[in-house]
């Protein structure tokens, strides 16, 4: 895959492919983590 517009590949879904790409699974990955509360990382609404 070109990493030509990586803020662009972020958004993108690839709705209507075999597969996801790599940085959008990424954001989802990284969100997951940050709203699991078993995470020690895990930081409760302010």
């Amino acid at each position: 895959m070109s990493n030509n517009n990586h803020k662009a590949n972020q958004k993108n879904q690839n709705h209507g492919t075999s597969g996801t790409n790599t940085p959008h699974q990424k954001v989802l990955d990284n969100r997951s983590n940050q709203l699991n509360p078993n995470n020690p990382l895990y930081k409760t609404k302010k």
